[in-house]
């Protein structure tokens, strides 16, 4: 390493958060004011007047636009797996990843439905992360790496951003990250995963258990949390959700797990979320608890665990639907109907 290089670490993660922008709060007004003058009874389109004045409002722009989205799906192994927490063998996740650019996953189905771009990001899948039982999953180095990489999925032309993950024991890690983010029990967070029997959730509670003891320093902390119970696809994620707050892009959160690395942000300051939402409900029942935790309410409830992004490629024509009433629709004037009366 030369001596310009330096090493990626949580310093200059926390620099980038305290620049984080705030809500366009003039474009959003804008934007709800012009859906009173719309032809329709004021708020009777719902939680779609809702979105597209939150698009307003994250894009800094009175008439939002979405052209381009993106459903970016982050790839990586965790050490955990050896404590049997999955009813797949880590291998699934390298074969997971040819079948995305094979095009033979569900989320490459739903894109091309949904007209939205996918990219799939590996992150060294030869190497997982350490058995977080014994000990942190990651360096700190290694953790703000991955992050720095999450970051590589937004540029300047997007205007929706999806994010999803693909990991066997994933799922372990997420509901590790929500204990010691959030407290309660282990019991509390865990659910079948990948489709584990009774014992198989016994062994990811004690799994979970024995991580919490063996990483206990890092309680209160969001980001040694993140390092030492997450994984290297899931600190992307953090990442890709950081770069789109300071791109202006929205985001839309896939199931269980990708919310739970994302609520790492949220444990730093609940408004660090507030440009994403989540797009389904996932069937592990700790995705409940964790949105009731966040303050958020999914878009779909269709009792979908399969992660890899999904969900929120599903969210993305109700979040079109939304914009295009705003920004199409005719107003009250423009097609000469008569408003409320007095």
């Amino acid at each position: 390493m030369s001596d310009q290089e330096t090493v990626p670490n949580f310093d200059e993660i926390r620099a980038i958060l305290a620049a984080f922008p705030g809500p366009d709060t003039a474009a959003g007004s804008t934007a709800r004011a012009r859906q009173d003058c719309l032809t329709k009874p004021q708020g009777s389109l719902g939680r779609l007047e809702e979105l597209a004045t939150w698009m307003a409002t994250w894009q800094g722009r009175a008439v939002p636009e979405l052209r381009l989205a993106r459903v970016a799906v982050f790839a990586g192994n965790h050490g955990v797996v050896a404590q049997g927490v999955s009813a797949f063998p880590a291998s699934v996740t390298k074969q997971m990843v040819s079948n995305f650019s094979a095009g033979g996953a569900a989320v490459n189905q739903i894109c091309g439905v949904v007209d939205a771009e996918l990219r799939v990001y590996e992150l060294d899948l030869d190497t997982a992360t350490d058995d977080f039982t014994t000990g942190p999953a990651m360096a700190e180095e290694d953790c703000a790496r991955a992050m720095a990489y999450g970051m590589m999925a937004v540029d300047g032309n997007l205007h929706l951003l999806a994010l999803g993950e693909m990991g066997i024991g994933n799922t372990t890690s997420g509901a590790a990250l929500c204990l010691a983010l959030f407290g309660g029990t282990a019991a509390d967070w865990v659910g079948r995963g990948t489709g584990i029997d009774d014992a198989g959730v016994g062994r990811k509670i004690k799994a979970i258990e024995a991580a919490i003891a063996a990483n206990g320093a890092a309680l209160g902390n969001p980001l040694e949390v993140l390092r030492c119970f997450g994984g290297f696809e899931l600190a992307a994620i953090v990442g890709a959700v950081i770069a789109a707050r300071l791109a202006r892009t929205p985001v839309v959160l896939d199931g269980y797990t990708c919310t739970a690395a994302a609520a790492v942000l949220f444990a730093i300051d609940p408004s660090f979320l507030d440009h994403c939402v989540v797009g389904h409900c996932s069937a592990e029942p700790g995705h409940l608890r964790l949105m009731h935790k966040l303050g958020k309410t999914p878009l779909l409830d269709y009792g979908m665990r399969l992660g890899e992004g999904s969900g929120a490629a599903l969210a993305i024509p109700i979040i079109r639907s939304a914009v295009a009433c705003l920004t199409r629709m005719a107003t009250f004037d423009q097609a000469g109907v008569s408003g409320r009366a007095e």
